[in-house]
């Protein structure tokens, strides 16, 4: 305090600062209404652990200075364990969760994997991703275009290795093979070859552009799986957002009889129901992404719409699933992953849908935060059922 017990420019710094993580702490419990704060959202959500410590400094600078810096001292401790919650709230789900996978896909008789669904020292020492190589390949081509792919495979591989095929996310109009490529390390690790594919973007190429690519991918695959060392009769495809999407399109298509399971990051399975509860604006305009993809509206096109959306396409056939999905995702919404859950249990075929109720769009992005963790768990434990006995 000063020498007329006012507050000090510093103090009201510290105020304003803690102020501002409260605010942002918020979106722990809220969907974030624009892009940059979608952004942060993932940041709070994911690695909250770091800013419940810099809220706690910042508590620690206000405690017994005055009125306003008892103030600061209170809203950093609340903002602390708002910024804590998706830790605790994704302890209280992992006690449920190995039940929860063996009730969807049996007993886990994995070597490899997570042990735990969750570990907290691993918030801060991360996923280890080490021993893994990766090459580059052209797996078609469209014109003078080169259609690439990335092979993820353990440098200690001594036998041909399932395959897990990657799909990306972007809306699908962008991004690349290298999204996130930190779970494609981490799946090789645990003796998966992992191929992360680019695929032809929409509005160029609208659907079932990524799909057919998709399709390609595994023929590529398949036909050099003795020289690249891969299981060809052992497939999984996993997607996240858009690749979500592509994902369970191809699965769900029983073309590929190879494929024994899917796995989906907040995709989109009802595209009418897409367009019709669009994105936040301010995030996301899906409308527009969406009829970039399908070539218009669903009146415009509704058979497009109708064959693009994998919740039209479930059947006795239909391999099992793993849904993923944030609870606070303003791009996907979580009624995408809970319809296809429910179309998925009518239809008796197995499936597990892990709900992170603090979690948003892009949860993924920290595999040692708390959606990481236990997505990794069950990514784990589904794998091991359908690549390694079937389901």
């Amino acid at each position: 305090m000063t020498a007329n017990n006012r507050p000090s420019m510093l103090l009201w710094v510290v105020f304003l600062a803690t102020l501002a993580l409260f605010l942002c702490a918020l979106l722990v419990l809220f969907s974030a209404p624009t892009t940059s704060l979608w952004v942060v959202a993932i940041l709070i959500g994911e690695w909250g652990h770091y800013f419940a410590l810099l809220a706690l400094g910042l508590a620690a600078l206000g405690w017994r200075r005055g009125r306003l810096g008892t103030v600061t001292a209170l809203l950093g401790v609340v903002t602390a364990l708002l910024c804590l919650s998706p830790v605790a709230r994704a302890a209280m789900i992992s006690r449920a969760l190995p039940s929860r996978c063996t009730n969807a896909f049996g007993e886990s008789r994995a070597e490899k994997g997570r042990a735990a669904p969750l570990r907290l020292l691993d918030l801060f020492r991360g996923i280890p991703a080490r021993g893994v190589k990766t090459t580059e390949h052209v797996y078609a081509t469209d014109g003078t275009r080169q259609l690439r792919l990335d092979l993820y495979q353990s440098e200690q591989r001594s036998e041909p290795q399932p395959l897990v095929v990657m799909i990306h996310g972007g809306a699908w109009s962008g991004s690349s093979k290298e999204e996130l490529p930190a779970i494609n390390r981490y799946l090789a690790r645990q003796g998966f070859a992992v191929a992360s594919i680019n695929y032809r973007h929409a509005p160029k190429w609208p659907f079932p552009a990524a799909v057919e690519d998709t399709f390609r991918a595994l023929e590529f695959l398949k036909t050099n799986a003795a020289s690249l060392q891969l299981d060809a009769k052992r497939i999984a495809l996993l997607g996240r957002s858009a690749g979500g999407q592509i994902a369970l399109a191809a699965a769900y298509a029983g073309k590929e009889p190879n494929v024994r399971g899917v796995v989906s990051f907040y995709g989109p399975a009802d595209l009418v129901l897409g367009y019709e509860k669009p994105s936040r604006r301010w995030v996301l305009d899906s409308k527009k992404v969406l009829e970039n993809y399908l070539g218009g509206s669903p009146e415009q096109n509704p058979q497009t719409y109708a064959a693009a959306s994998p919740i039209n396409h479930v059947n006795a056939a239909t391999p099992p699933t793993l849904l993923i999905h944030g609870q606070l995702d303003p791009i996907v919404w979580p009624m995408q992953s809970e319809v296809l859950a429910g179309r998925l249990a009518e239809t008796g075929r197995p499936h597990l849908f892990l709900s992170l109720p603090w979690a948003t769009h892009g949860c993924d992005a920290n595999l040692g935060g708390p959606s990481g963790q236990l997505s990794l768990y069950a990514i784990d434990r589904f794998l091991a059922a359908v690549l390694d006995k079937g389901l």
